[in-house]
């Protein structure tokens, strides 16, 4: 093992950044920048807290990150499984960071900043689907926004129908709560029942 211990060590084996990477990097939401979040479809919201780090994905229709104005995002926190961890950390840190994806695209979109928890009710209100709004808004104020080019989709072949895997190849998540519990929980009833519970609980 031979772990680098310094930033100049790390900076010596790298190299400078092209122009390109820095100067693609803004305080605000660019309108170049703002076609990209409304056509994302799903987020990976990473957050700190006294425990360390946590990163969950977000999804909804495409655009479902708000644009406020040109410093301010809006994603509501939709229905889950109420273990609440970026919520906590929120509260706690304030700190927050997005990474945009948008299928069949190489290109994605970087945002760190500050964030709170929101829970006016007319801004719930007016995420609402099928009449639901969410409990809450995650609103985020931009410190920094870029976009990442398209080498690590390309290398994953992400979006590449031929490399998907089958589903039927991978444990369920009944057959992996049943391995964790002693087959206490999960199990081929929770999989039968899965569809319709989320379809039930989805918004």
């Amino acid at each position: 093992m031979a772990a680098v211990q310094s930033i100049e060590d790390l900076e010596t084996l790298y190299g400078a950044p092209v122009a390109a990477a820095t100067k693609k990097e803004l305080d605000y939401i660019a309108p170049v920048y703002a076609k990209l979040i409304e056509a994302s479809p799903f987020v990976a919201l990473a957050t700190e807290g006294p425990e360390g780090l946590d990163c969950s994905p977000r999804g909804d229709g495409a655009g479902f990150v708000r644009i406020h104005d040109e410093k301010t995002l809006l994603m509501p926190d939709r229905r889950g499984n109420n273990r609440i961890d970026s919520l906590r950390n929120i509260v706690r840190t304030g700190r927050a960071a997005l990474l945009f994806l948008i299928p069949g695209s190489g290109t994605t979109l970087r945002v760190n900043g500050r964030a709170i928890v929101e829970t006016d009710v007319a801004l719930c209100d007016s995420f609402a689907v099928e009449g639901k709004p969410p409990r809450s808004v995650i609103v985020i104020s931009v410190e920094s926004i870029y976009f990442q080019c398209a080498r690590a989709i390309m290398r994953s072949s992400l979006w590449d129908l031929d490399a998907h895997i089958d589903p039927k190849s991978l444990p369920t998540p009944g057959q992996i709560l049943a391995a964790l519990t002693d087959d206490r929980v999960g199990g081929a009833d929770y999989d039968a029942a899965w569809p319709e519970r989320a379809k039930s609980s989805l918004w």
